[in-house]
């Protein structure tokens, strides 16, 4: 595919997301409907089949984030993980947006000097941690960020590793067409169910290619990643079991051990949901097997403004609740993100913040 075709497809699919994204979440204060935020929702089992849907599926979008445990399958096909002994929680971290918590860093710190590998390597760059506590405990003490703090340090460790188990330059892994990131793409393509060709490719906010792709077909990724199919080799099988192993025994390790809705939802859910968010209002889920859904189900909603805090922790509860994946415990357990009050500067309630749409 040539640039040309790739910039095609990218218009065509913002013209979709314009015209057809359906109304997800009504921001109300008083009587009056004041805000909307409008998207896209994709559900599919593991035969690819649609299970329901919302908007335009077809809709192309960045997985962001969401790409994280995929980007992490050639660390253990290719042997990295098991050469450098890492653990399950480190390959969740590898798969995870975390907080930047100590429990993070000196994981990561534990990854690269096991590998005999410097911090200075890693090319995620610097922002605040996620954790508010730790942000403002930095803050206060007038004390910069670290990279460590980063909240793909992880990932970005586990791409340094596997740069020198491909006998590959380390300070060029982030460049798309290093090994690293070739093999990256390539998983990214077959559990998509689609040509390299035809994902569009870009840059994410930690500086290494990011894949874009229609809705529909992250829901896929997901659903592929809990139930590789029958003609998945043996290594990719594995791997992907062992991913979604790690998510699913450690996942304050995927976001955090506070206030991060990752995190909450797997507990919540008892490990029968991976949960993993992306930037700019994405967020995928792969439901294990169950009585009501044996082959599975891969999850992927995008909110078509990207907003990320009070629009799509709200669909994302109500979704799981349409489906029938939470039970009264769980829902409980995720009240908080389910609908958000509005408040004055007074404190007081003056509207809500609620989900109005019905899957089909």
């Amino acid at each position: 595919m040539n640039e040309n075709s790739e910039a095609e497809i990218d218009s065509q699919a913002i013209n979709r997301n314009v015209i057809d994204a359906v109304p997800l979440v009504e921001v109300r204060r008083g009587a009056i409907v004041e805000s909307r935020h409008r998207g896209h929702i994709a559900v599919v089992d593991g035969r690819g089949e649609t299970v329901a849907a919302l908007g335009a599926i077809e809709t192309v979008t960045y997985l962001r984030s969401s790409a994280k445990p995929f980007q992490a399958l050639p660390l253990i096909t290719s042997g990295a993980a098991d050469a450098f002994n890492f653990t399950e929680q480190e390959i969740a971290v590898a798969c995870g947006s975390h907080s930047g918590e100590t429990v993070h860093t000196q994981t990561v710190q534990t990854m690269l000097d096991r590998a005999n590998l410097s911090s200075s390597l890693l090319k995620c760059g610097l922002h605040e941690p996620f954790d508010r506590e730790v942000a403002r405990g930095l803050r206060r003490d007038g004390i910069s960020p670290n990279i460590l703090q980063n909240n793909c340090s992880g990932k970005h460790t586990g791409m340094l590793t596997l740069a020198l188990r491909l006998n590959a330059p380390p300070d060029s892994y982030d460049a798309p067409e290093h090994p690293v990131q070739t093999a990256i793409k390539r998983f990214v393509a077959q559990f998509a169910n689609l040509e390299a060709s035809q994902i569009v490719v870009g840059v994410d906010g930690c500086g290494v290619p990011v894949f874009g792709m229609p809705v529909r077909c992250m829901a896929m990724m997901y659903a592929r990643l809990i139930l590789p199919p029958a003609d998945f080799d043996d290594a990719t099988k594995i791997a992907a079991t062992r991913i979604v192993g790690a998510m699913r025994r450690f996942p304050e390790m995927v976001g955090g051990t506070r206030e991060r809705l990752d995190t909450e939802i797997m507990r919540a859910t008892e490990g029968s949901v991976i949960s993993k968010v992306g930037a700019e209002g994405v967020y995928t889920a792969g439901v294990m097997p169950s009585d009501d859904f044996p082959h599975g189900l891969g999850i992927a909603l995008k909110i078509e403004d990207g907003e990320d805090r009070r629009a799509r922790p709200v669909v994302v509860i109500e979704v799981l609740r349409q489906l029938g994946l939470l039970n009264e415990k769980a829902q409980a357990a995720l009240m908080q993100y389910s609908r958000f009050d509005v408040r004055n500067h007074r404190r007081e309630v003056v509207g809500e913040i609620v989900p109005r749409f019905r899957l089909v």
